[in-house]
């Protein structure tokens, strides 16, 4: 079992979309039951909230469901327990190497990273935006998502 969590600033724009679209695009590979995948923020302004409906609406459309996730705040054991930290953007990312233990920093990484179509890049935060803000979250989350799963290999 590969165990991932996605993170961004609240845990419920970004994150719970990127955590949701990954769970779905690897039930349809090899990946299937060998991947755990959950979402955490690095505040806890909106622990216990489901997340943004603006969000869940433009998954939605997409065919990803949202509503049953709840927001929680990244926690110092989850760099233990994951072996793959994805921050949504660079800020998340300094964050997170500022908390976690030296032997795990390996752990941590840019989701986009993995992107093909815009390698190394943020995930841009849509909560201030409009819809295409949710779309551009979408366009990337997918592509950075289906670029860890390449990364992976086969289980």
């Amino acid at each position: 079992m590969v165990r991932v969590l996605m993170v961004c600033t609240g845990n419920i724009c970004r994150s719970p979309t990127a955590e949701v679209v990954l769970r779905t695009l690897a039930a349809h590979t090899a990946w299937a039951g060998r991947l755990e995948v959950d979402s955490a923020g690095t505040t806890g302004y909106h622990v216990g909230e489901p997340p943004d409906e603006r969000s869940q609406a433009h998954a939605g459309r997409r065919g990803y469901e949202l509503s049953a996730l709840r927001a929680r705040r990244l926690a110092d054991a989850d760099f233990s327990h994951y072996d793959w930290l994805l921050a949504m953007d660079r800020g998340h990312l300094m964050e997170m190497r500022q908390r976690c233990p030296p032997p795990l920093q390996g752990r941590l990484q840019l989701l986009l990273a993995f992107s093909a179509r815009w390698p190394g890049q943020d995930v841009p935060d849509p909560y201030y935006g409009g819809a295409s803000g949710f779309e551009a979250v979408l366009d990337r989350v997918e592509d950075g998502c289906r670029g860890f799963l390449a990364a992976l290999g086969r289980p």
